[in-house]
């Protein structure tokens, strides 16, 4: 009796041993079961999540390209437009005072039109050797607008002679050219047109655009 109850328990024992295995290997097999399907979960989010992007960049770069095809917009412009320069005078003004300050020579008023072409007379045929370019020239001056009459500048009273280089492009064109020619010790008119002189930008305060420039000028010496 008591050696079949035994085995009744053994048996009873070995069912539910192989009943817990059972559910042990249940659930193993559940668990492998969620990490496979979790990890494919997340690998199809990754997929995607690099799909997404992708097409986002795609699109962000055709977006730019056609920014970059299309014309900038066009600047708004003033309704009114600049202030056209003066023009260049058609008659000199009388110069007054004549001289223009103490020291400084008499400078011959222009008569009828303003010149649109360069200018030279002779005051004063200097006795020196005539002047070089590339020579260092020292000079006297006095600087007249021709459509006002008054002096804007004049050397003599500082008793500063100006000096510069012939020919090396330091001073106006009109300078340049107009000197050609003179000796030392000699006096000169000259008559510059803007376009020898300050053009349509005048210069400062003290030459008008488009001014044409009368200047008496004495060349002291040349080295």
């Amino acid at each position: 009796m008591a050696t079949s109850r035994r085995r009744e328990r053994e048996l009873a024992r070995r069912r539910y041993e192989r009943r817990r295995m059972r559910e042990m290997e249940r659930r193993a097999k559940q668990r492998r079961r969620n990490t496979i399907i979790g990890a494919s979960l997340g690998t199809a989010a990754v997929i995607a999540a690099i799909v997404v992007l992708a097409i986002h960049l795609a699109g962000g770069g055709k977006g730019k390209a056609a920014v970059a095809a299309t014309p900038p917009p066009a600047t708004p412009t003033a309704s009114t437009s600049p202030t056209p320069p003066p023009p260049a005078p058609t008659k000199c003004a009388k110069i007054t005072p004549n001289p223009p300050a103490k020291g400084d020579p008499v400078v011959p008023d222009v008569t009828g039109k303003a010149p649109t072409k360069l200018v030279i007379k002779d005051l004063k045929v200097g006795k020196g050797k005539v002047v070089k370019s590339g020579q260092t020239l020292s000079m006297n001056y006095v600087g007249v607008s021709c459509s006002t009459g008054v002096a804007f500048d004049a050397s003599y009273p500082r008793h500063q002679p100006f000096t510069f280089k012939f020919g090396a492009g330091q001073v106006i064109k009109g300078w340049d050219e107009g000197i050609r020619g003179m000796r030392v010790g000699g006096r000169r008119e000259l008559i510059i047109p803007a376009a020898l002189g300050y053009g349509p930008t005048g210069s400062g305060a003290t030459i008008k655009p488009n001014e044409t420039l009368i200047f008496v000028v004495d060349v002291l010496s040349a080295k």
